[in-house]
């Protein structure tokens, strides 16, 4: 355990702070489990308020260019109302939930290159002072992960993921930003596509799949980007045969893009973003309905292994709780 000592709100010699999350990584829309440990200091202190923070590393387009930034994407209280003794210890145990649109940071224990974090604001004396950050891992949920194992095993290799600030108009979007999963295309593919882009969308009643294909362009054609978006339920994950369902899903878009929208229709607003409400929840059953999904289709997560990209992955998401808790420390 390691405790932060609180200067910013009383001065040195004030409480210490220490929050940690349960082991193994957590899913999106279930439980977020851990403590926040307190350490009384030289003086017995009221602490008002304790609360979690969920941040994440975004990028923005914008004018000038591009930039990344934090944001917060949601609060909770988890304690606070009580006077921690000098030299006091306590320990308050947490469960929150997770928000359902929370973005994927693994799949199969390999990180993915995306920072998410947990950090801990405690208030004493009128002020609020920031405490650790935590990382915060996130495995797919089984939709998730039986989409990512169908393109794996059809040939698609990983390229990298980001989150991206901003809504896709037409979706059932919550949070400010969404996750974009860039994949190299398979070979069968290679002649109609230069990447796609995948983004999942979660909710109770099942996941939203938003796929962009970059399309290559033909001798009298220029390239372009097709669009176009489905949505699975929960209950189906164990039910359909995932590599011709997603299989589907592309020959489709590359075949008849027109039919389902275009990046236009559908839209990326960097700008602004709502709560629109969720579409219909119908889902697309495809061939092969009742069969289970393959167990040994991991060729996304093989794809992070080989390369270099699980190093890089673990590179920038170490600078970005270091600029976190500098940045805590001179606020």
């Amino acid at each position: 355990m390691v405790f932060k000592r609180l200067l910013g709100a009383i001065g040195v010699g004030g409480p210490s702070v220490d929050t940690v999350l349960d082991g193994g990584a957590a899913l999106p829309g279930g439980a977020l489990t851990g403590r926040v440990l307190l350490r009384g200091g030289g003086s017995a202190v009221d602490i008002e308020h304790i609360g979690l923070e969920l941040i994440a590393r975004v990028e923005a387009e914008h004018a000038e260019g591009e930039s990344e930034g934090s944001v917060v994407f949601e609060r909770f209280t988890v304690g606070g109302g009580f006077r921690l003794g000098e030299g006091e210890e306590r320990e308050l145990p947490f469960s929150v939930p997770l928000p359902w649109e929370t973005p994927v940071t693994e799949l199969h224990g390999q990180p993915l290159g995306v920072a998410l974090g947990v950090r801990t604001e405690v208030a004493v004396a009128g002020a609020r002072d920031k405490g650790d950050l935590d990382p915060l891992a996130v495995r797919p949920l089984p939709v998730q992960e039986a989409v990512l194992e169908a393109f794996g095993g059809l040939g698609f290799g990983f390229r990298s993921a980001d989150l991206e600030y901003g809504h896709i108009g037409g979706t059932g979007q919550r949070l400010p930003f969404y996750q974009e999963i860039e994949l190299t295309p398979a070979p069968q593919y290679a002649h109609a596509m230069n990447e796609l882009e995948l983004t999942f969308l979660a909710s109770p009643a099942g996941v939203e799949i938003v796929l962009e294909a970059d399309k290559r362009g033909g001798p009298f054609s220029a390239g372009h980007d097709a669009l176009t978006r489905f949505t699975v339920r929960h209950e189906d994950a164990p039910a359909l045969d995932w590599q011709a369902e997603v299989d589907g899903w592309i020959r489709r878009m590359t075949e008849h893009h027109d039919a389902y929208g275009s990046h236009a229709a559908y839209g990326h607003d960097s700008h602004g973003y709502g709560h629109a409400g969720m579409p219909g929840t119908g889902h697309h059953s495809g061939p092969g309905l009742g069969t289970a999904v393959a167990a040994g289709a991991a060729g996304l997560a093989v794809g992070v292994v080989g390369g270099m990209v699980a190093a890089e992955a673990v590179d920038e998401i170490g600078d970005f709780f270091e600029g976190e808790e500098d940045d805590a420390e001179e606020a």
